[in-house]
This record gives C-alpha cells, sequence and structure tokens, in this order.
C-alpha cells in the first residue's frame, strides 16, 4: 500500500454510495487509511478522518477530538467547514474513532491529535483542519473549472455551491465524480484570510445537544456488546493496600452472579502503569446482580505503607519542609539583599485541598479481547494512552486495537488516565468474555487522581515608597509527578509552581522554592492544573499587599504588568506570555463591575486575574455576608483567547469554568485519615448548589486577530481569589485556606 500515488489514493476514496471522501492529512498522502469502504456508505457507520459529500449534496465532517463536554465536537468540524465553505445549517458531524495506524514512515494517526487535555485542541486544529477542507474545496473548484472550461481562478464558492462567473450555481454533489479524479496539490493549498470567514466566528450551538436533551446521546457507560458481563470492583480503601481475605459465599448466592475474584493493585512505589488499586471483582449478568454481589462480600483488607498518613500531618509536615533549603524554581536578583534593605515585609500562608474531580459520568469501560484483536468503546481523554495500555496487556499490536470514542460526561483530566481501561482488560482477560466495567460514585472519590495539596508560603518586600522590589513563592506540596512514568524525568515542582507564572520578570528580585511531601494519595492534573493550584495564593496575596499598603489592588496589578510587552514563558500556553493581554482583561473586567463604586450596603468587590494556556482571563464579584450565609450578587468574566472560533462555544465554557470555580472554591476539598480518603459521595463532597451561585455569569470576550488558544481551562484559576478578595472588602475577613465556606465560619 506504501507505493500508491496521490491518484490512486484519492480515487479509492470515492465510495459505493457516490460520496467524495476527502482526507483531513496531507494532500500528498501515499497510503490508504484501513477504513472498509463498505462502513462508508449512506449508513455512516464509520468516517475515517474525512470530509463526505453526499448525493444530495448534505456534508458530513468527522470530529477527531475527545469531547468531554469542552464542545470540539463542533469547534473542530467548524474549522474544515469554514474552508470548504460547506453550509453550516446542512452539516452533519460524526464522531471519529482512535486513528492509530502504520504507515510507510511507522506508527503515525490518521487524524492527528486527539486527545483532550491543556486546552489544545483547537490551536492543534487551527491549520490542519483547515487545510483539509481547503483541500476538499480546492478539488471541488478544479472539477467546475473542468466542467465549465474556465480558468480555477475565476470560479467561487458559497454555502456548498461552485459559483460560475455568471452567477450560475451548481451544488457540490454533482461534482463529486470529477473531483474524485484530479490529482491533489502537492503543496499546501492557501487558506482563506479572516475577513472572508462565514462560519468561524459565527455563533454555532452544540451540533448534539438535541441528542443529549433527548437522551438519544451515546457516552462511554452506555455502550453494550452482546454476551458482556458487568463488572464492579469492591476496591481496598488503603493506600496501597491489599486484600488479605475474602468470603464471597454469599456474593455468589446472588442470582446472575456468575464470578467472584481478588485483583493485585501495584506493586507501592511502581508506576501506576495498570489499575490503581487492588480490590475484589464481581461478573454479573446485569448491573444490579454485580452490585448485589459486590455488597454482599465480606473482605478483610491489609493496610498498605500510608497507614498514618492524613490531611493534619500533611500540613505539619509542610511547616516543617519550609524550614529547609526546597528546590530552586526561579531566582531573580538578591531576595535575601531585598529582604535586609526593605522598609517593610509582608508575608502569609495559604493552603489548597487535594481534590477529586468528580465527574458526572463515573469511569466506565467495555472491552471485547480476541486472539488477534481488541475492541474498546467508552469516554476517555488519552486514547493513545488507552491504546498504550490494552496493547502492553494483552500483548497484541496497537493496530489490532480499535478504540470508538463517545462522548464522554465531563473530564477535567480524570480521563488523562487509564488505569480504568487497564482493570478492564485485566478482567476481562480473566474472565474469558466481553467485559463492560462500572465504576460508582463512591469508587471514583476514593479512588481518583487528586489534584495535589499544597501551602503557598508568601513574602513580599517593599521600599520608603511601598513600592514591591521583592517577591517570593515557596510551595510545599505533593508533587503532581507522583508515580507517572511518562513524568519521571520532570522537575519535582512541574504542575504545583511555575518559573514564569506572575508576577516572574515583573520585579527585580524574586524567589521560587518547592519543597516536595510525602504522601501516598494518586496525583494528576486536575481542569487547569498547575494554574488552579496556585493562582488562589498569588492573587489573593497581591490583595494583601494592596490592603497594606493603601493602594488600588487593580492599580497594583496594571503598575506590575507595566506597559504591554512579550515576556518569555516556558510553561504550558508559551513561548509569550503578553503583559498587555492581561492587563486588558483585568482593566475591562474592573471596568464592568464598577471597581471605583465606593460600596455602603455590606457588599464587598474582588478581583483576580490569570494567564493559563495561552488564554487570558480575569474574574470580578460583587458579595455580602449575612451572619453564615455568602451570597454572590454578580459575578463576572473577561476572557481574551484569542481569535473565537464559536463564539456561542466559549462563552459556555467560561460560565462553565466560572460556575466549577465558585463550586469548587466554597465547598469542595477530599481529606485522608488514617490513610484512607474520607469523602465517598456529593453528601461529603458537595458540589455548589443553585442557591450559592449568581443569578448569572456576565462573560465579556475581547476580540483578538491573533491565532485561537483554547478555552476549557482559561475560566476557573482567578475565581476562588476573585471571590475570597471580596469576601474580604465585605467582611474585612481573610480567608486563606481553600475551600471558603468552612474557613469563612470558622473566621467569623
Amino acid at each position: 500500500m506504501s507505493g500508491l500515488s496521490r491518484r490512486q489514493f484519492i480515487r479509492v476514496m470515492l465510495s459505493a454510495s457516490g460520496a467524495l471522501v476527502v482526507g483531513v492529512g496531507p494532500a500528498s498522502a501515499a497510503f490508504t487509511p484501513t477504513v472498509p469502504m463498505e462502513l462508508l456508505g449512506e449508513a455512516l457507520t464509520s468516517l475515517g478522518a474525512f470530509v463526505r459529500i453526499e448525493r444530495n449534496n448534505r456534508i458530513v465532517i468527522g470530529a477527531r477530538g475527545c469531547e468531554i463536554g469542552q464542545g470540539v465536537i463542533t469547534s473542530l468540524p467548524m474549522l474544515v467547514a469554514e474552508e470548504l465553505d460547506a453550509d453550516w445549517t446542512r452539516v452533519r458531524v460524526e464522531q471519529l474513532p482512535y486513528g492509530y495506524e502504520i504507515g510507510p514512515d511507522g506508527p503515525t494517526n490518521r487524524y492527528g491529535p486527539q486527545g483532550a487535555g491543556g486546552s489544545t485542541s483547537i490551536t492543534d486544529g487551527w491549520k490542519d483542519l483547515r487545510q483539509a477542507g481547503a483541500v476538499a474545496r480546492w478539488l471541488l473548484i478544479e472539477a467546475a473549472a473542468q466542467h465549465w472550461q474556465l480558468p480555477h481562478e475565476r470560479i467561487s464558492t458559497e454555502a456548498s455551491h461552485v459559483v460560475h462567473p455568471d452567477g450560475t450555481r451548481m451544488p457540490y454533489a454533482e461534482l463529486v465524480e470529477r473531483a474524485a479524479a484530479i490529482l491533489p496539490p502537492a503543496e499546501p493549498v492557501p487558506v482563506k484570510t479572516p475577513d472572508q470567514f462565514r462560519v468561524i466566528g459565527k455563533p454555532a450551538r452544540t451540533v448534539d445537544a438535541r441528542a443529549i436533551v433527548t437522551g438519544q446521546a451515546q457516552f462511554g457507560i452506555d455502550a453494550y456488546l452482546g454476551g458482556a458481563l458487568v463488572a464492579v470492583m469492591l476496591r481496598c480503601p488503603h493506600l496501597d493496600g491489599s486484600v488479605e481475605s475474602v468470603d464471597d459465599s454469599d456474593a455468589r448466592k446472588v442470582a446472575g452472579v456468575r464470578e467472584v475474584f481478588a485483583l493485585d493493585g501495584p506493586v507501592p512505589g511502581s508506576s501506576f502503569d495498570g489499575n490503581l488499586a487492588a480490590g475484589v471483582v464481581v461478573l454479573a449478568d446485569n448491573t444490579w446482580a454485580a452490585l448485589k454481589g459486590r455488597n454482599a462480600l465480606k473482605v478483610t483488607w491489609k493496610p498498605g505503607p500510608w497507614a498514618e498518613e492524613s490531611t493534619a500531618k500533611l500540613e505539619a509536615q509542610a511547616a516543617e519542609a519550609f524550614k529547609g533549603e526546597g528546590v530552586n524554581v526561579r531566582t531573580d536578583g538578591d531576595m535575601a539583599a531585598a529582604r535586609k534593605a526593605a522598609k517593610r515585609v509582608l508575608e502569609a500562608r495559604y493552603q489548597v485541598p487535594f481534590l477529586a474531580h468528580a465527574t458526572m459520568e463515573p469511569p466506565a469501560a467495555l472491552i471485547k479481547i480476541e486472539p488477534d484483536r481488541a475492541l474498546f468503546i467508552g469516554s476517555l481523554q488519552n486514547p493513545s494512552g488507552a491504546s498504550s495500555v490494552i496493547a502492553n496487556l494483552t500483548g497484541l499490536a496497537r493496530e489490532k486495537i480499535e478504540i470508538r470514542m463517545t462522548r464522554a460526561g465531563g473530564g477535567f483530566g480524570r480521563r488523562l488516565e487509564n488505569d480504568y481501561v487497564a482493570e478492564a482488560v485485566m478482567i476481562a482477560k480473566k474472565a474469558g468474555k466481553p467485559v463492560k466495567l462500572l465504576w460508582t460514585r463512591d469508587d471514583d472519590l476514593r479512588h481518583d487522581f487528586y489534584r495535589p495539596f499544597g501551602v503557598h508560603q508568601m513574602s513580599a518586600t517593599l521600599d520608603r515608597k511601598n513600592q514591591l522590589t521583592g517577591f517570593a513563592h515557596l510551595c510545599a506540596a505533593t508533587s503532581l509527578n507522583y508515580r507517572i512514568a511518562r513524568k519521571k524525568e520532570r522537575p519535582p515542582g512541574q504542575g504545583c509552581l511555575e518559573a514564569d507564572d506572575f508576577p516572574a520578570g515583573l520585579l527585580p528580585n524574586l524567589d521560587k522554592r518547592f519543597f516536595s511531601l510525602e504522601s501516598g494519595m494518586p496525583r494528576g492534573p486536575w481542569r487547569a492544573p498547575l494554574h488552579t493550584f496556585h493562582a488562589f495564593a498569588v492573587q489573593s496575596f497581591i490583595d494583601e499587599i494592596a490592603v497594606e499598603t493603601k493602594q488600588d489592588a487593580v492599580a497594583l496589578r496594571l503598575a506590575l504588568l507595566g506597559e504591554a510587552r512579550e515576556l518569555d514563558y516556558s510553561g504550558h500556553g508559551g513561548p509569550k506570555f503578553d503583559t498587555g493581554r492581561l492587563a486588558a482583561v483585568l482593566s475591562r473586567c474592573a471596568e464592568a463591575i464598577d471597581w471605583k463604586r465606593k460600596r455602603s450596603d455590606g457588599r464587598g468587590v474582588g478581583i483576580a486575574c490569570h494567564f493559563t494556556f495561552g488564554g487570558y482571563a480575569a474574574h470580578a464579584f460583587e458579595v455580602s455576608v449575612d451572619g453564615r450565609d455568602l451570597r454572590i450578587h454578580r459575578a463576572i468574566c473577561v476572557a481574551d483567547v484569542g481569535r473565537v472560533v464559536n463564539p456561542l462555544g466559549v462563552e459556555a465554557m467560561m460560565m462553565g469554568g466560572t460556575i466549577d470555580g465558585i463550586s469548587t472554591a466554597l465547598n469542595l476539598a477530599i481529606t485522608v485519615k488514617d490513610g484512607q480518603v474520607q469523602q465517598s459521595s456529593f453528601g461529603d463532597y458537595a458540589l455548589g448548589r443553585m442557591a450559592q451561585m449568581p443569578n448569572e455569569v456576565e462573560v465579556i470576550i475581547l476580540p483578538s486577530e491573533l491565532e485561537p488558544s483554547g478555552a476549557g481551562e482559561m475560566g476557573i484559576p482567578s475565581v476562588a481569589p476573585a471571590l475570597a478578595n471580596a469576601i474580604y472588602a465585605a467582611t474585612t475577613v481573610r480567608v486563606r485556606k481553600l475551600p471558603i465556606l468552612p474557613e469563612l465560619n470558622r473566621l467569623l
């Protein structure tokens, strides 16, 4: 197959149903995607990474990304549709499977990047998906040029039609056979300039919204295969604990229960390359029988090496750690000298808890393993990782593993890890049958890759004019890189303390150091991982400085940012950080909340801003506190994410991020006692209630001509500090420990 020419490649893409099928890969691709042609007919059982133009002029576009609620099933096809000049009202979108294959140069993905993490989907697709649409449009124009015997340059396109210079219009469908016979260009096709956009930048509703609200949308937990057994697992509650003994006699008496067996967990200290915890598996004909059988188990657990771990001991460990030197993250100037010369030194300590992801759809996995192939269906964020896990545990070649991706009921970083995939594979191998593994909410909260616990020790030096001369940020935390093989070589503080984050580069003296805390809690990325972890401390402390020096908090931030310029930024979202763009969202947010107006009604206003993964956002809240009741009267979010592909999608992401940020800041914490997670349901891990939320979130998206960044995570980091700052303005009570409500009630 590697010897196929471009002409041969494009010819096989004329399907039996008469549809033009154009690959998303380079126009000069030299091998055939391994998608059976019988699956490319009218039934649309499978797509491949193609633009499909059907006989009735309907256009079908494949969505390659993992849809976890961030809207890429809509925004990524919009990029293709724009360059194709498709009539978006007649476009149908289909979710693509994972596209691993062996090409002429080795392993590749026929669809390009498919993971969902770090808000990269739009930035990854901005060029290659637009090029895919442009190539398809070029072929159609060339076909029309041959038909009308006109130069290519004289023909235009509009709304899924080619347009003759005299105004005559021909639907794309009438040109598919001729277009399929044309040799595509060897070089990239020119794409549109922004003034030509007809789809990008226009509000588009979620393409599968009707399916979601009518219950037709298929999530991973909905997947089913004939003959599959349902598996549930009672996992060891102790960190790195194990099964000591099992009495499964009552479980086996439950009608429908087929098998009960123990599953070992990873060796303590080893990488989390497979399942996350030891436990006992119950296999049954249906979910009810499996859960009933699990409830009937009598298991004795053996505590692991972390039997004495607790949140209180982590707090004490952090206090002790600050007495050491730590690991240098960044040093500018001479902070020690600045401290000696300072007229005043301000200090504060902030604490953030472990957090669970608590996705609405808990982990689930459906797998069928055969001697020479495997099929996996489920909700993912990291399909490449899932493919590798299945291959490692089965010995199958990755090209023999089919992965069908479904819409996911949330992700927030939880599905970047594939421990639940590994569990399903291990169970299916033992069962010898297809298996559908289900987790409960209890499983999900007690066995997660949690956002790290950390304590931030902040200090600032000021001169006689109350000008900042130095800033120190010491962070003692449970490293994000714990027992993750692919992160083994990363600095220990990566994911908890970023060298170039605010206010790095803005002051002559800076000291950032990381202190690693010992903990057996599994850790992993949680929505905007680094930034939700430390923005609370940094932006709250800036407000404290403003209060203590009697400066305006917005003016202080703007003075630090200074004139608009680009600074080097080595973290994700770089390579540059634009001070002018952060200042712009901050200023617009202050204007929207009417920052300078003095409140005399018991209300307080707080503000914060942050640079996250290439995007800029600011939040402002107006709140009041009546007894122990906190009321949010106004909530404003201002964002700059570059050029916006789908305004409705970005607005929804900022609203969702703000609501998620409020819920998390007010209520959420995972605590540990005797080496066990204490939370097990939404009763003790209480997501925000409607009564705690503002009536609306006012979202302002700043226009930009710059290339887009993502938007899934930018709307959350500045929420907690802005809220804490507003509470201080209303009450003069400074909350330095999250979650806010328990700490506020303690301090009042």
